[in-house]
């Protein structure tokens, strides 16, 4: 008998005090998808799950894709530049803290693989951020309106206005580019962008500043020559 009591004994520290959705398969923990559920999912990946890691990729795959598309706007590169970006997640998962949700960890990281990207490419693709919004603090060039209706002349005079749009911001350097894809096609705070790109929001005033300036000085040279 003495020795039945200790078995029991030994038995109840495999369950105490541990979190339910640790016993349960990875489909039933993903089933509430709460912050409780993330969090036993990071934990699991962290510990070498690529069951667990693969649900966090399906989970934030969309947004994250969202956001470099924003950036690079070319679907078949966003999706190269995704690969890139969930193999860089994998190898420094260890140092997802907890801090925040998943994929606003993730965010930064795609961020920066976008701008890898769009510098190691030494030349930008054929469609481009379309800026829109009427903020007040959105200032500055907005793309070309389309025609109200189809007529030959004003089809012209749309795609040339929309080509010298794009000239104009196919020169801006990476980050602005960036930081007008994060406020304009995101719609990010500037507290929100200062967090996703790791810097200050003086930074990130500054920088969209310089970028609409830029952008509205180059769309000025165009119309001179």
């Amino acid at each position: 008998m003495p020795q039945q009591t200790a078995k029991r004994r030994r038995a109840k520290p495999q369950t105490a005090g541990r979190p339910t959705t640790a016993l349960l398969p990875v489909a039933e923990v993903v089933e509430g998808h709460t912050p409780e559920a993330e969090r036993e999912l990071v934990r699991r990946a962290q510990a070498g799950s690529e069951e667990a890691f693969g649900q966090l990729m399906r989970t934030a795959y969309e947004p994250t894709f969202r956001l470099v598309q924003s950036i690079i706007r070319d679907e078949h590169a966003a999706r190269d530049v995704c690969q890139e970006v969930w193999l860089t997640v994998w190898r420094n998962l260890a140092r997802f803290r907890g801090d925040s949700k998943f994929s606003t960890w993730v965010h930064p990281i795609a961020v920066r693989r976008s701008i890898d990207h769009l510098r190691s490419r030494q030349r930008w693709y054929r469609r481009f951020i379309p800026l829109t919004g009427n903020s007040d603090e959105r200032e500055g060039p907005r793309a070309p309106e389309p025609a109200g209706e189809s007529d030959p002349r004003q089809e012209m005079e749309k795609r040339e206005s929309t080509d010298r749009f794009e000239r104009a911001l196919a020169s801006l350097p990476p980050k602005h580019r960036a930081v007008i894809a994060l406020r304009e096609i995101q719609g990010l705070s500037y507290d929100e962008i200062a967090q996703t790109l790791e810097c200050r929001r003086g930074t990130v005033m500054s920088r969209l500043f310089h970028a609409r300036r830029l952008l509205a000085q180059r769309l000025k040279d165009s119309h001179e020559t």
